[in-house]
């Protein structure tokens, strides 16, 4: 049998983990709202329309913050037109997915139902046809507590406590030509400084996070960060980053070492954050926002035949992507780069929650249930919290397609701050079990609680409306832990959550 060896020590800590880092995002677009978190016909609506078993569903997540209302759709949408009586709000022409928004759901009903999902709200300004009057205006309107034209109109649409909107999106990926109102990166430099700036004055409580390249395979990747954060470094907080991966070439092995890719993408991001930071003598350091990252490519072709169909309706079923075991494998690893990157990656936003590139499903009028991916962001989220420690993991190699040196086994731990500890790893092997000997003595007090496994033998294996459970975690009892020894095995092609507690 294979074997990997780690070791763990209290002093190998990273940084605290942000619990932002386990966020996710809501876009007007396809059946995320409509039909996702929004139906009042169902038969678990609650008064407000918002569908009881979703939430639960959501709340099990505990996810932190939701990134809303984009996105794309967030370059040509007027805030404006999301607030105040329903019956009088305007249907538009949504150009970024070519479907029609009625903005039955906006600004206020979105913080009501974050608020029953025990979340927070980050919010994306449009800066694509719009700008940093806009943005200071929705800042007021949301946040200021009374006694200003805008604030005195939230309090006249029925929220006399101001919304508390602390983070906030300056655009979303204004380097993309599908963007509407797309930038260069000076163009969007400027304007995001000014937008930052005044939207502080306005509260200076907030944080905001600044458009980076929508992907790191963009032309202009890395002279965009550098060129729109020498404009605008001194107001923002957090820079975004975007990636998502698929796998349509079948290639399983090469698939599952994505996470390489996605650790050398943060890292040149943090190296130019800290270029432009040194050229300004800067003190502080900017921090990386992921938020938006996923598998993506499973819908794509469903997807151009529905806009041919059905172009400009309501809540088209868009992206609606199915996700199999090879997806869950995949988001385990960047959950893990994730954590292993704490001290800088603090925000991350999986795009998106409900049916859009989701972890949960739902059918319209049925339904609601878990895909493949939702486990290793619950078990991340409940359990991944406190302070990431570095592991120093050895293991076996293979070589694929695109990467060389692979390791098959890949780790991340956290500590609580009852001295608890979580490690997390992958076993990308197809076919061999893995034993991973960890040197744990600074532990030796504690002992093996539980050892979860999400795993199928089939990597195509999907969870459905009448199967939920095809794909689901399970609780073995293989490990071992003596004198700050631990061994345990991994299975092939698994995830793994190891929780240690004290005797």
């Amino acid at each position: 049998m294979l074997k990997a060896s780690m070791i763990l020590d209290r002093d190998y800590a990273i940084g605290q983990v942000d619990p932002r880092l386990y966020g996710s995002f809501i876009e007007h677009l396809g059946r995320a709202v409509y039909g996702g978190i929004y139906e009042p016909t169902h038969p678990t609506a609650d008064a407000e329309g918002f569908r009881g078993d979703v939430l639960e569903m959501v709340k099990a997540l505990h996810v932190p913050v939701v990134r809303y209302p984009g996105g794309n759709f967030v370059s040509g949408f007027r805030w404006e037109d999301s607030i105040g009586p329903r019956e009088k709000r305007p249907r538009r022409l949504d150009l970024a997915w070519f479907t029609t928004e009625t903005n039955e759901v906006g600004l206020h009903e979105f913080c009501h139902w974050a608020k029953k999902a025990g979340t927070e709200v980050m919010y994306a300004v449009n800066l694509g046809t719009r700008g940093p009057e806009e943005a200071r205006d929705i800042v007021e309107y949301a946040n200021h507590p009374a006694g200003s034209a805008l604030s005195d109109l939230r309090v006249k649409n029925g929220e006399k406590d101001p919304l508390g909107i602390k983070l906030w999106c300056l655009g979303n990926e204004m380097d993309g030509p599908w963007q509407i109102g797309h930038k260069t990166a000076y163009e969007y430099g400027r304007v995001a400084n000014e937008a930052a700036k005044v939207m502080k004055w306005v509260d200076p409580s907030i944080e905001v996070v600044a458009c980076g390249s929508a992907s790191h395979s963009m032309p202009t990747f890395g002279s965009w960060e550098y060129e729109m954060l020498d404009e605008c470094y001194e107001n923002v907080d957090y820079v975004s980053l975007h990636r998502y991966y698929g796998n349509p070439s079948n290639d399983t092995p090469d698939f599952l070492a994505r996470s390489m890719d996605l650790n050398d993408f943060i890292h040149s991001v943090v190296s130019i954050c800290d270029a432009v930071g040194g050229k300004k003598h800067a003190k502080k350091k900017l921090n990386l926002s992921f938020d938006e990252w996923n598998v993506w490519y499973h819908s794509h072709e469903q997807d151009k035949e529905i806009w041919k169909q059905d172009k400009w309706n309501r809540a088209l079923p868009l992206l609606e992507d199915v996700y199999n075991f090879e997806d869950a494998l995949l988001v385990g690893s960047m959950l893990i780069t994730f954590l292993n990157n704490a001290d800088r990656v603090k925000i991350a936003c999986m795009a998106q929650l409900v049916n859009v590139i989701a972890p949960i499903m739902t059918r319209n009028g049925g339904g609601v249930w878990a895909q493949t991916i939702y486990y290793p962001l619950m078990h991340a989220s409940t359990m991944g919290r406190g302070t990431a420690l570095r592991p120093v993991t050895q293991s076996p190699v293979y070589d694929c397609s695109d990467y060389e040196k692979v390791p098959f086994v890949e780790t991340a731990a956290t500590i609580d701050e009852n001295g608890n500890v979580t490690i997390f790893a992958t076993n990308r092997n197809l076919t061999e079990d893995i034993v991973l000997t960890a040197d744990l003595r600074a532990f030796a007090d504690l002992t093996v609680k539980e050892h979860i496994v999400l795993h199928h033998d089939d990597v195509k294996a999907v969870n459905t409306e009448d199967k939920p459970d095809t794909v689901k975690p399970v609780t073995v009892h293989d490990g071992t832990m003596d004198q700050g020894k631990l061994e345990i095995k991994l299975p092939a092609l698994s995830w793994n959550v190891i929780r240690l507690t004290k005797k």
